[in-house]
């Protein structure tokens, strides 16, 4: 249940499954097999309490050696054919179906989310890993009408989509489970070999992924989980072999990423300061509860949480009323406490952080409707208005539960808002009327617009991505493979 703000946050227990779920110790994957890491040690702790959940070794210089050259070697002696790549990925999904109680104990236990955030997890998971299975078995090229050319009636043409070898996936804390399978399914799809370097604040989840692939038969060598910090994963990017980098994290890291790579190709989702604009005609029955929903779930904590809401200044006042509403009775705290929505931040650096930014804004003007207290590594679900540019809570990304309402009068001056942010990853847009929702689909930099829906809604197979200093490639499991194929052309003469 929510916590009264003048009380302490009290930590409840999680469920004891879940801890007894959860490993003491985490190895590296290294071609199939669990190795102790030989680098420094780690702890990762209970997102809520700050206790120590288990312990690990980062992966030495040799071991990263050993994993970037058995996917080398077992891409050399060539994947499993397409249906039979399809065939590990759909025994994957039936195999996490399998083990779902186990895996949700792990992501609750490890990620601070709640249940039903865990539980989405996997659930999206599943999809996830059968749409690239489809893929892998529907990967083709195409006939290029060469003979239409002058002089080449003697021809044909046509291309393949062929794997471009050793992907290096570095995922993020905020999605353990489907992001990672995201970057690992559709590079198994394509026929390359992996080596994931997942978030350690969030690893154990990784590497059952990885135990569930190998026991659905995916040959050894093709994937490896790499743990550790910026170092050892920035000498696994210097490495020539890595062929495709995907990166899910902020955009500062990214532009490093960027740097080393190169000539080498690569899928960025980076950092974003995500809107979602309310017109005139919005039906706020629908809207408020929506963009409550993809401002606090997951403490905020993903790219495309609902940071500020456009709303137009004829429906200001009464939108800022039912908002106030909904948010103070968004339930916060222990995320294992049934009902919780919004638990803790992933760290209480980053509370403080958060807290910092919601102070900042208050001294400088912004009213403070709803939250802005701090206890541990909560931030209390919080609404501002009266937000300014200046704000960093209007001009940098928060990654925390904080909702900015700030009044637009024109669709111009909407649209020219959100487009004056260096970031372009998704915006959500409510309004019943086909021409503004055609024209904000024109006109705004983002890689997705959502008309009656968030600027945080995905579904899977559509195609994900950002622009600008958001990133650029795309994912989804046919838009991944794309991504992490090259193309190929043949010709024939007869």
């Amino acid at each position: 249940m929510a916590v009264n703000p003048e009380e302490p946050i009290m930590r409840q227990e999680l469920p004891t499954a879940a801890l007894h779920a959860y490993p003491k110790t985490l190895p590296l994957f290294i071609a199939g097999r669990e190795v102790q890491g030989g680098g420094a040690s780690f702890e990762v702790i209970d997102k809520f309490s700050g206790e120590t959940l288990s312990t690990g070794r980062e992966a030495s210089e040799a071991q990263l050696e050993q994993m970037i050259e058995a996917a080398q070697s077992a891409f050399n002696k060539g994947a499993p054919s397409p249906y039979e790549r399809g065939a590990i990925l759909d025994r994957a999904a039936a195999l996490l179906i399998e083990r779902s109680a186990q895996m949700k104990q792990v992501i609750q236990a490890e990620s601070g989310f709640t249940a039903a955030d865990a539980n989405a997890e996997v659930t999206r998971c599943l999809q996830t890993l059968r749409l690239a299975g489809e893929e892998a078995r529907n990967l083709s090229g195409e006939m290029i009408p060469i003979s239409g050319a002058p002089n080449q009636g003697n021809r044909i043409a046509f291309t393949m989509r062929v794997p471009l070898g050793v992907v290096l996936a570095v995922t993020p804390f905020n999605s353990p489970l489907n992001t990672v399978t995201h970057k690992i399914a559709p590079a198994i799809a394509a026929g390359n070999a992996v080596v994931v370097k997942p978030s350690s604040a969030t690893p154990a989840t990784t590497l059952m992924l990885a135990a569930i692939l190998r026991d659905a038969g995916l040959p050894d060598g093709l994937l490896s989980v790499l743990l550790g910090g910026g170092s050892i994963t920035q000498r696994a990017i210097a490495d020539p072999r890595v062929r495709f980098i995907a990166f899910t994290g902020s955009t500062g890291v990214g532009r490093q990423i960027q740097q080393s790579a190169g000539l080498r190709r690569t899928q960025m989702e980076l950092g974003s300061i995500a809107f979602t604009v309310l017109c005139e005609d919005a039906d706020l029955n629908v809207a408020v509860p929506k963009v409550v929903g993809a401002s606090f779930r997951k403490a905020g904590q993903v790219c495309t949480s609902v940071q500020i809401a456009l709303i137009h200044r004829t429906r200001f006042e009464e939108a800022k009323v039912r908002f106030a509403e909904a948010v103070a009775k968004v339930r916060y705290g222990d995320p294992a406490v049934e009902g919780t929505v919004t638990g803790p931040l992933i760290n209480r650096a980053e509370a403080e952080r958060v807290e910092s930014w919601i102070h900042e804004a208050i001294e400088a003007g912004a009213e403070c409707l709803v939250g802005g207290k701090r206890e541990g590594s909560v931030v209390q679900p919080t609404l501002l208005t009266g937000v300014t540019s200046g704000m960093r809570v209007m001009s940098q990304e928060v990654f925390g539960p904080v909702l900015c309402l700030v009044p637009f009068d024109t669709l111009s001056e909407a649209v020219s808002t959100v487009n004056a942010t260096p970031y372009g990853l998704a915006t959500g847009v409510f309004t019943n009327q086909l021409g503004p929702a055609l024209e904000f689909a024109r006109k705004l930099e983002v890689g997705g617009v959502h008309i009656n829906e968030t600027s945080s809604s995905r579904v899977d197979l559509m195609p994900y991505g950002g622009s600008k200093d958001s990133g650029f490639g795309r994912e989804g499991p046919r838009y991944a493979v794309e991504e992490m194929t090259e193309e190929r052309i043949v010709t024939i003469s007869i």
